[in-house]
């Protein structure tokens, strides 16, 4: 499990394919000093496993389901990331709950600046709609956020300085890929209400 509270922004220094799959280098020498192998660590949201360290490195396995259907599949050398560690249950939880399992991928339509805060205006799959609201959680390349304009699959965040500088979302021009995850709650209770209808 996650926050979406992201720790480190890593580089990604090589992208090897792997069959159907691939492994990704990530250059992040202060990200996770106490990490193992086989440890999941969330990259722009989506969890992967730690495969091998090297110096100030770490390198990490991505299925094809990952490459198929979340940014992973894009990525470029020298791309930076957005990196989280998975939560021990002592942690505090800064964001929301994630699973580090991306459900769609959404464009950035807009972004605009509001005196020291980003509005960022995402169009995502429709069908992830029906499990946001106003005011609620969701998260963006590994970064939780609040929604604070819903218009059908248009969902607006708003960014303060500090969470911009200390990830990518700083990064992002329009028509950018981005991986999204709603809330696991809201899941759980559309499930629940379509099988009790």
């Amino acid at each position: 499990m996650f926050a979406g509270v992201v720790e480190a922004v890593g580089i990604i220094t090589q992208i090897v394919a792997c069959g159907p799959g691939a492994q990704i280098e990530i250059y992040a020498p202060e990200f996770g000093r106490d990490m193992a192998l086989g440890d999941a660590v969330a990259v722009d949201g989506e969890k992967l496993t730690i495969a091998q360290f090297a110096r100030g490195s770490f390198a990490a396995d991505i299925t094809s389901d990952a490459r198929d259907h979340t940014t992973l599949g894009e990525l470029t050398t020298g791309q930076k990331v957005n990196l989280e560690r998975g939560l021990r249950v002592s942690d505090r939880i800064g964001g929301h709950t994630l699973t580090g399992l991306t459900d769609g991928i959404g464009i950035l339509e807009q972004r605009n600046a509001s005196g020291n805060t980003l509005s960022f205006t995402f169009r995502i799959p429709i069908a992830l709609a029906d499990y946001l609201i106003e005011n609620g959680p969701i998260a963006i390349n590994g970064v939780s956020l609040n929604v604070t304009r819903l218009n059908r699959d248009l969902v607006t965040c708003l960014v303060v300085p500090t969470l911009a500088e200390r990830t990518t979302l700083q990064d992002l021009q329009l028509d950018a890929p981005v991986n999204i995850e709603v809330d696991l709650v809201a899941k759980y209770l559309k499930k629940f209400s379509e099988e009790r209808a």
